[in-house]
């Protein structure tokens, strides 16, 4: 049984994973940092020289482009992948025109108000008045703060567009994605889909972006059957 690492996005804490973490209780967990490089090749550095020598790769969002960037540079380090809300394409000019008003309002003073523009995007209609689920967006953004935001924020809108290697991806890989994600899409999934041979989707049925936290037991059982296979 290979240990797991896991990796998350922008805004977001390792308390993303507390609903993960209960049913991988009997694996090793390694939480890598995602918050300390403008970069994704640093924060794929960062994570490899963190990680134990072979696992099992579960990424999230921001994620994601990091574990791209773990495939083209140590492939053979990673048995299985977990590719969760993530896309493969680089920004188009709506995308970086999205992140250029964030980083606008951080510039301002008004950090607090960037969470509150992603909450409709985050969540579908739905869930947009769940307490729980809002407290928790808001509480990992404040404790991200800032000066982390601001360096995600460089990384994401650096990084290079994966599509062209998703052919080099040859270990099984799960994609799970939920239905009301209104920041990745349906047709984003099937780039994933169509570019690594023999990965297969999950779709959570109601969830947004932040499937791990809003449908626990769906999301934690198909990943921990999928590593556990």
């Amino acid at each position: 049984m290979n240990p797991v690492v896991l990796i998350t996005g922008q805004l977001l804490t390792n308390a993303i994973w507390a609903p993960m973490l209960g049913v991988m209780a009997a694996r090793e967990v390694v939480l890598a940092d995602h918050a300390s490089d403008d970069s994704i090749g640093g924060m794929a550095e960062r994570l490899l020289a963190g990680a134990p020598a072979r696992f099992d790769l579960v990424a999230h969002a921001m994620g994601g482009f990091v574990a791209f960037e773990v495939m083209r540079r140590a492939p053979e380090r990673v048995g299985k992948l977990v590719l969760m809300s993530t896309l493969a394409n680089a920004d188009g000019p709506a995308q970086t025109a999205r992140r250029q008003g964030y980083i606008d309002l951080v510039e301002a003073g008004r950090f607090k108000d960037v969470v509150e523009e992603r909450i409709p995007i985050l969540f579908p209609v739905g869930k947009r008045g769940d307490a729980r689920l809002l407290g928790l967006a808001r509480d990992m953004a404040a404790e991200t703060g800032a000066e982390v935001f601001l360096r995600q924020q460089r990384a994401i809108m650096g990084r290079v567009d994966s599509r062209g290697s998703l052919g080099g991806i040859g270990v099984k890989t799960l994609v799970l994605w939920g239905d009301g994600d209104g920041i990745v899409s349906r047709e984003q999934q099937g780039e994933l889909l169509g570019g690594i041979a023999g990965s297969r989707l999950v779709v959570v049925p109601g969830a947004g972006h932040l499937t791990m936290v809003e449908e626990v037991g769906v999301v934690a059982g198909a990943v921990e059957g999928f590593l556990a296979a």
